[in-house]
């Protein structure tokens, strides 16, 4: 067996951009209250407030179309630093900013760039990995994503956003220049004949003292049986249609398409971008930054813990505890918040306000359970492997959509009624359970 430990630490790096999109995530949460500031030096509007959470989501889907064809054609290690370059571009123009639309622009960047560092991070981490260490280093990029969006509650609770946006460039600029010192991917190396360097690579992430040659051998091996696979099928191109529109790969589409919709309008994201606001209009007497930082790190500790039970639980089960609770805990925040309604038109003071952070919490943990880890997963699980990247790519573009769909329209259905907000995500994630318990496929121990 190789070195863990040149494997564990190659994987980091290749992964730390991931931290950027969790930082995506949460800046959002707690930059738009600053700038709701009277004395705030750039003024923005309600819908301007929108704009400035969804628009990260709008380039992610097209960073990960983007990404897609990059891998193949200049390799993994190429991708990964050419990935990290809007997002270093994105948080020091937003640093500078002195108008929205620059906000704006450096917000396309950084999720230009989390779009196009998603596939190839995990395709790396996959690569360079021996089987016995996969599964828990690929489980690195949610952390990732988890850790990014606490970085964002803990220092913006201290500090101003343009700092904050500074700060946040600098974990881009470090796994920038690490990547030159990362090896390639072996696989990819081979893909492409060059042996000697995919030895060389090899050794690298296994160790001077590990014999890599067995491996080695493994992965040519692997190459030339599905170049002789390929050779002798059809013409790939005109197949990759049919391949498509077959149920086998269009069904599980329209399933975790779905998915991602229903877990979006079940409250996960608006609670993730606007988090502050939200616990500052629940009636909570909590301090908003405590409660929301907080809340930040019941998500890290949460998404460690449902990658481990994911290997024990099953898809099925971790998802159904996500609808479950996040159903019970929205249509709770919704009741308490009607409540508070009624108590102050009727001049009471308000009772029990430690309901709303509680429901807040259970919510976080919940949601980080299933939601938040089960369909990214599935991604790479259900679908045939002629079409995997395409259908991938696919997913992923609708996942990152319904982000931005459901981001861009929760002011407009706060404008409509605050509680009742909260309310139709509990429903819409109580039936979503119906959907799972009839169409989600279990993926677990399946051979891919």
């Amino acid at each position: 067996l190789g070195s863990p430990i040149k494997q564990v630490i190659a994987a980091m790096f290749g992964n730390l951009g991931t931290v950027n999109t969790g930082m995506m995530f949460g800046f959002s949460a707690v930059t738009i209250p600053q700038l709701k500031q009277p004395d705030s030096f750039i003024q923005i509007t309600p819908d301007q407030a929108s704009w400035i959470a969804s628009l990260s989501s709008v380039a992610t889907p097209f960073g990960c179309l983007l990404s897609g064809s990059l891998l193949d054609a200049l390799g993994r290690k190429r991708t990964i630093t050419l990935s990290l370059a809007p997002m270093i571009i994105g948080w020091y123009l937003m640093s500078a900013a002195t108008a929205v639309y620059m906000i704006y622009i450096g917000r396309l960047l950084i999720g230009l760039g989390s779009g196009m560092l998603g596939s190839p991070a995990r395709v790396y981490t996959g690569e360079i990995t021996q089987p016995h260490l996969r599964g828990m280093l690929a489980a690195v990029a949610s952390v990732g994503v988890s850790l990014g969006v606490s970085l964002q509650y803990l220092i913006g609770s201290f500090l101003p956003w343009y700092w904050l946006a500074f700060i946040n460039g600098c974990i881009p600029t470090v796994a920038f220049i690490s990547a030159f010192f990362l090896p390639e991917s072996p696989q990819f190396l081979i893909n492409k004949g060059r042996t000697e360097e995919a030895r060389a690579a090899l050794r690298k992430v296994r160790g001077a003292s590990c014999d890599v040659d067995d491996e080695l051998q493994d992965l040519i091996d692997f190459v030339n049986k599905s170049a002789a696979k390929n050779a002798t099928s059809e013409p790939a191109k005109t197949n990759v249609l049919s391949e498509v529109l077959k149920p086998a790969a269009l069904k599980p589409f329209i399933i975790l398409a779905l998915y991602f919709l229903l877990l979006q309008f079940s409250g996960l994201n608006p609670v993730t971008f606007y988090a502050v606001e939200i616990i500052q209009e629940s009636g909570a007497n909590m301090n908003k930054y405590a409660a929301t930082i907080i809340l930040g790190l019941v998500r890290l500790g949460f998404t460690v813990i449902s990658c481990i039970l994911m290997r024990r639980l099953g898809r099925r089960p971790m998802t159904f505890m996500s609808s479950v609770g996040c159903g019970l805990t929205m249509v709770g925040l919704g009741s308490y918040m009607y409540m508070g309604e009624q108590w102050a038109a009727e001049g009471k003071e308000k009772s029990a306000t430690w309901i709303p952070v509680l429901n807040l919490f259970v919510f976080m943990t919940a949601s980080t359970m299933g939601y938040l880890t089960v369909p990214w997963v599935m991604i790479g699980e259900v679908y045939p492997s002629k079409v995997r990247g395409i259908m991938g790519g696919l997913t992923t573009f609708v996942g990152h959509f319904c982000i931005f769909l459901v981001v861009k329209t929760f002011p407009l259905f706060q404008s409509i009624s605050k509680f009742g907000t909260f309310i139709f995500y509990g429903v819409v994630s109580l039936l979503a359970t119906i959907f799972f318990y009839l169409f989600l496929p279990e993926t677990q121990g399946r051979t891919l």
